[in-house]
């Protein structure tokens, strides 16, 4: 069996933090005003099927109000939680954060990190919102070579995470959920990435119209191929007034519904599948209750899910990449 962090059963991304840097580092949300090309019209103006962003991040992040005093707020928000924390990563999460003019890029990520407590950026795009020169000053940056005299205990450059929403490796579901994009984008996306030095972190939907269970078992191999470090996993979440929603009343035998039980046994098979090497930021997401018409495993953490994914794998003795 792979050597996992922790004493798990797979890789999982804060072991690896730990093990790298001896500390757990927690992301604090953001939302840098960007928008998105499926939303403003560059590539359609309905965006995603799926996507409500106010769903995905907490009340202190908030287009409009400084980066700065959002990261305050978030330190203030997680030290319940996560009091021993002693550095954080700054996520910008909200939307598309690679959407935008490069001068724009460099005065947000910069600003992020002149926080005091802050030692990375990590961003959430698009695949088909990077290119040659974006990805270029990223590289730089985390090279130390923008930000003259930039240190944190522990910390020489900034750590740079870029992590795109795949959602699928299916380009007939792309396409029904409206995502703009096809899966050789995301491939390119990443590679270019992947060049450069930079960790790259991808996202997948699990229970998207169309895919059946076998069909995203078959996806693991595509995803381990790719030149990833970290995945990250969520269930689909029927928000309130998506066309989602809309399509799911319409046609609920075109979407698979599991108990916890079942998604517990169908992770633990994703997870079997996939390469040992690769990093777990997630397997199930949380969407605040007044989101949804009903909670699919009642107001379950995240952290309990985690506690029973190892119970489950201990059960049946299995681990990450024991059928990869």
């Amino acid at each position: 069996m792979f050597d996992f962090p922790e004493g798990k059963r797979y890789n999982t991304f804060t072991g690896y933090y730990r093990k790298k840097y001896g500390e757990r580092l927690q992301k604090l949300v953001l939302d840098a005003g960007f928008s998105c090309p499926n939303r403003d019209g560059k590539i359609s103006t309905g965006g995603c099927t799926f996507c409500d962003n106010a769903a995905f991040h907490p009340a202190y992040s908030a287009p409009g109000k400084p980066i700065l005093k959002q990261l305050d707020e978030g330190i203030q928000f997680h030290k319940v939680r996560y009091s021993r924390a002693k550095h954080y990563l700054a996520y910008f999460q909200a939307f598309s954060n690679t959407y935008g003019p490069l001068e724009k890029l460099k005065e947000v990520y910069t600003e992020a990190l002149k926080h005091p407590d802050v030692v990375g950026i990590v961003i959430g795009t698009r695949p088909d919102c990077v290119d040659e020169e974006k990805l270029d000053f990223l590289k730089d940056l985390q090279e130390g070579k923008v930000m003259e005299g930039w240190h944190r205990d522990g910390f020489d450059n900034p750590l740079v995470v870029v992590e795109y929403g795949i959602e699928s490796c299916n380009d007939y579901t792309l396409e029904r959920i409206n995502r703009g994009h096809d899966f050789s984008a995301a491939r390119k996306a990443v590679e270019m990435t992947a060049e450069r030095g930079i960790e790259v972190g991808g996202h997948f939907i699990l229970g998207l119209p169309g895919e059946s269970r076998e069909n995203m078992i078959g996806q693991c191999a595509k995803i381990s191929s790719l030149p990833l470090t970290s995945v990250k996993f969520h269930q689909l979440q029927l928000v309130k007034g998506t066309r989602m929603e809309k399509e799911f009343a319409l046609h609920p035998e075109d979407f698979i519904q599991l108990g916890l039980d079942d998604y517990l046994d169908f992770v633990t098979e994703i997870l079997e599948h996939l390469r040992p090497d690769l990093y777990i930021e997630r397997v199930a997401g949380e969407v605040p209750p007044r989101f949804v018409e009903k909670t699919q495993w009642g107001l379950l953490r995240n952290v309990e899910i985690l506690r029973l994914l190892d119970k489950k794998l201990e059960e049946k003795q299995t681990w990450q990449g024991r059928k990869y």
